[in-house]
């Protein structure tokens, strides 16, 4: 009977790191302690990771760059807001494909003030990312810069509310079904047809006239009501 095949390098310093996490605390494990239980060299672990913070977020550089490459791939025509609200779905699923380690890694972060800083500056690019992508799309549109870092903000606080939430239960619940309705309302509030600052709902004129009062003055009063210089329209 064969053996099972070890883990991928990179996979067996993941495992090693937080299997020493959580026995000894994250402060008291070393890098060293790490690379000695995953049985490979210190430099196998800088090969993949550029620090010990970064063993505890092994898959965002990759994510980031799938996430750009998405962005990118959509069409001239497309609605910028709900391709980025595609995007941070992909991130998203980063976490709900692997429930157990998530919550590990959350639990872990929230002990960590160091790691929560780190966590900071990954979600931060997340956002530098998408709104350059929404200012490139609302380039032409009016405060298209300040736009695009308004929605991006709203995505990324309508995907971490979720997140949170998911994270706090234990990995309990439809993360998806809750992401649907958050991102909802930012496509509700910034997508396509969403906003028209520039354009005025029609006004209203409410008539009151007298049964049987002849045609000609229920337009005067009309046009009275409309005001200075406007009229309506000769019948054909």
């Amino acid at each position: 009977m064969s053996s099972p095949s070890k883990p991928p390098m990179r996979d067996a310093l993941v495992e090693a790191a937080f299997r020493l996490f959580l026995e000894r605390g994250y402060e008291q494990t070393t890098v060293e302690d790490i690379v000695t239980l995953a049985g490979v060299g210190r430099r196998s672990f800088f090969r993949y990771f550029p620090s010990k913070e970064g063993v505890v977020f092994p898959d965002h550089e990759r994510r980031l760059a799938e996430v750009t490459g998405f962005l990118a791939a959509g069409g001239e025509g497309e609605d910028p807001v709900a391709r980025v609200c595609e995007a941070v779905r992909l991130v998203l699923r980063l976490y709900t494909d692997n429930p157990v380690f998530s919550v590990q890694r959350y639990r872990l972060t929230k002990e960590v003030p160091g790691l929560r800083a780190y966590e900071l500056s990954v979600v931060w690019r997340y956002e530098r990312t998408f709104a350059g992508h929404l200012r490139e799309r609302l380039a032409d549109r009016p405060d298209g810069a300040l736009r695009a870092d308004v929605i991006a903000a709203a995505v990324v606080a309508a995907h971490n509310n979720v997140l949170r939430s998911w994270l706090r239960s234990g990995g309990e619940g439809d993360a998806g079904a809750a992401a649907d309705r958050a991102l909802a309302y930012v496509r509700e509030a910034f997508g396509d047809g969403a906003d028209r600052g520039d354009e005025r709902d029609e006004d209203v004129v409410v008539v009151v006239s007298r049964r049987g009062a002849p045609m000609w003055r229920v337009v005067r009063e009309i046009e009275s009501a409309l005001g200075p210089g406007e009229r309506l329209p000769d019948r054909p």
